[in-house]
């Protein structure tokens, strides 16, 4: 699945670690500037940024936004074209950065749980039909009757907008479906973990887990 509706949610997934020398910085700049300067971009709803507990990259960060046709705005164009001097600084102190904007699909549950897993799901494993983004659908459904798990969602890649960041990799880039499970607890994020790779014929091992940092939501920014 490469490409979807511009009218399905999206959300705009960086997942990185950091230079350890500069990483105090790295992360004022994230929690200072950055994720405030994305939310107020219109079309975005929030900004979350987790920290792993297990996992290939250290820090991640989700943009949520109504549309993908947020990512094609004048106002987006300029924030990610015009990048301020301290956003440069700490782009460049990315480390194995991995950029996605995708389209939200097969979404199930509500809310943002204090945990998130992360299963990558391989070039094969979901197909280009509704069928297999319905059977994802169904096993969110069913990782939901697992107490913790609150929420799940398939992210898929849009091939167009997914544009690699400086320090990413280019060669072997594989823009494959992601799928998100958030849980209240680390308990509930290894069980979904569990069941889902089963279901999905993954090595669980291979899941990422991760803590919940903070959220800005745009009606954070309206209110203040």
């Amino acid at each position: 699945m490469t490409t979807s509706p511009t009218t399905l949610p999206g959300i705009l997934f960086v997942w990185t670690s950091a230079d350890p020398e500069h990483e105090i910085d790295f992360n004022r700049w994230y929690d200072r500037e950055h994720v405030e300067e994305r939310v107020r971009i219109p079309g975005f709803v929030s900004g979350t940024r987790y920290q792993s507990v297990r996992g290939p990259r250290k820090y991640l960060g989700l943009y949520r936004t109504v549309s993908l046709d947020a990512f094609q705005t004048p106002d987006y164009f300029k924030a990610f074209q015009q990048q301020t001097p301290w956003s440069v600084t700490n782009l460049g102190r990315m480390r194995d950065p991995m950029r996605r904007v995708c389209a939200i699909e097969a979404e199930t549950g509500f809310g943002t749980g204090a945990w998130l897993a992360v299963l990558r799901l391989g070039a094969k494993t979901i197909g280009q039909d509704a069928q297999a983004v319905a059977g994802l659908a169904a096993l969110g459904r069913e990782l939901l009757q697992i107490d913790g798990v609150i929420a799940s969602r398939l992210l898929t890649p849009d091939t167009k907008l997914s544009g690699p960041l400086p320090a990413e990799q280019k060669e072997g880039r594989v823009l494959d479906p992601i799928f998100l499970i958030d849980t209240s607890s680390e308990a509930a994020a290894l069980a979904a973990v569990a069941r889902a790779s089963t279901a999905l014929g993954l090595d669980a091992d291979e899941a990422a887990i991760l803590q919940l940092s903070w959220q800005l939501r745009e009606t954070d920014l309206q209110a203040a």
